[in-house]
This record gives structure tokens, sequence and C-alpha cells, in this order.
């Protein structure tokens, strides 16, 4: 059986976007329609991955895929680039972020020399910096911030912690742990006092403060805040299921379950190690 290439994914969606012949819906989506698929489809890349489903990941995989060819797509009949200027770009950015690795910026040229991965990470960021001064002068933006490219769509936890760390590259930043904690103890404070007061806009506005507080103790422990918070989730399903099954083995309602009752469910499942 013939194995289809990426010749023939593009041929496809270019069939399923004809005006006269292709499918309806796909013929009606337009860049700001797809976006809600496309971090779906990012979000089930990353449970394949740490469910170690890896026939499932495939799967997911090219659904992503799709994702990308459709709006390079979009830009194709809209005149903006096509799928070739998106590689182009991407090989171009690629060779230029690792001249340890390209040497002379040419892709086909190899370094025998590699510099240690500190040296990497510091060249790196250099070549970014760069890259975003030459993007403001681009768009002649006199206004323009260290933090405009940190896209504002990002969830939330992932954006706090790049802003931090974008912060933290020119020395807005603790340089020890203590009184990251204090702020985080400040801010606790201040959302107590917020919720006595009843004032639901301050209340939100102490709960963002004391969350962004908490990404910022979890960058400076080394912790991907993102992840701790996926793992804490699929732990409280785990021991919650438990304590489901434990309601249904019984033979009560969970009306007639106690608080407590439930609670002792909840530390059984955590002495199983769930």
């Amino acid at each position: 059986m013939k194995k289809y290439n990426l010749e023939d994914l593009v041929y496809l969606l270019e069939r399923l976007r004809e005006p006269e012949f292709g499918c309806p819906w796909d013929i009606k989506q337009d860049f700001s329609s797809i976006i809600p698929y496309t971090l779906e489809e990012c979000y089930e890349v990353v449970d394949a991955i740490e469910q170690g489903d890896w026939p499932h990941l495939c799967e997911e995989l090219g659904d992503l895929l799709f994702q990308i060819l459709f709006y390079s797509q979009l830009a194709r009949e809209q005149q903006l680039f096509d799928l070739s200027e998106v590689i182009h770009q991407l090989v171009s950015k690629l060779i230029r972020r690792h001249p340890h690795v390209f040497l002379d910026l040419d892709l086909h040229a190899k370094v025998a020399v590699k510099p240690s991965e500190q040296q990497i990470a510091e060249s790196w960021e250099a070549i970014k910096v760069q890259e975003r001064l030459q993007k403001s002068q681009t768009q002649k933006n006199s206004e323009s911030s260290l933090l405009d490219d940190i896209p504002k769509a990002l969830p939330a936890l992932q954006r706090a912690d790049k802003l931090q760390r974008r912060a933290a590259k020119v020395g807005f930043d603790w340089c020890e742990i203590t009184p990251v904690i204090e702020k985080i103890e400040e801010e606790l404070a201040e959302l107590k006092e917020a919720i006595a007061s009843g004032h639901m806009p301050a209340i939100k506005d102490e709960m963002g403060d004391l969350l962004f507080s908490q990404v910022n103790l979890a960058r400076h422990l080394g912790v991907n805040a993102e992840e701790a918070l996926r793992g804490t989730n699929n732990k409280f399903s785990r021991r919650f299921g438990y304590v489901e099954q434990s309601v249904s083995d019984g033979d009560k309602d969970w009306q007639q379950y106690s608080l407590d009752e439930l609670d002792g469910f909840w530390h059984e499942a955590k002495l199983r190690g769930l």
C-alpha cells in the first residue's frame, strides 16, 4: 500500500478548500475560527506524551501538523505567504540560532568544536535579543517593550513564567528565595483582607497576584508551574476516582456520606499511593 507524504497532505487540504467541490465546513473556516482546534490539538499532543501513548501521539502530531498546513493554506489563498515561506523562515531562524552547529550559517557546513550548554544558552538568548531589537526597528515602534513578543494567548501560568524570566534577564529579579516566599505570604494576607471586604474585583485582583507570586517561587525552585499543576490535577483525578469507587462499593448514596467519611476514602487513596 502506498504511503502518503507531505505533498499528498497539502493537496488534500487544497481539495477540502475548493469552493465548488470541497468540504462546506472547511471552506467556511478562517484564521480565527480554527484557533480553538489548534489549542485543543496542542493539549492532546501533550496528553499523549504524558500518558506514554506513542501510537496515539503519532495520530495527534498528524492532527497538529494539519493545523499548521491549514493556516498556511489560508495565508496562500490571501496571498500573505505559503508553506514554503513558513519552512524557509523556520530553517533560516534555526540556522541563525545554532551557530555552534552550522559553520558560517551554512546548513551543510559542520562545526567540530562544541561549546558548553551554558555557552549555548547564553548565545541563544543573545541572538533572540538581537532578533527582538531588529523586529522592533522594523516595526518602528518606539514604545516597544521586552515583553511585547510574549504571546498573550499562552496559558496564564506559562505566560507568567515567561514574563518573569524575561524581566529577570535585565536584573529585575530576586537573587534569593526568601523574599520570594515572603512575597507569597504578603499576597496571601492581602487576599484575606480582600475576602473580608467582600469586594469581588479586589478578591480577583489579589488572587491573581498570589498565583503570580507562586509561579515566581516555582521558577526559583526550577519547577515548571504548568507541569506541576498538571501533575496535581492528574493526582486529584486518581484519588477522586478512588473516592467514587468507594462510594459505588458502599451501601449509601453520595448525599448520605458525611464530608469526614469521604475524606477518609481520600486518605485511603493517599495511603495506596494514588
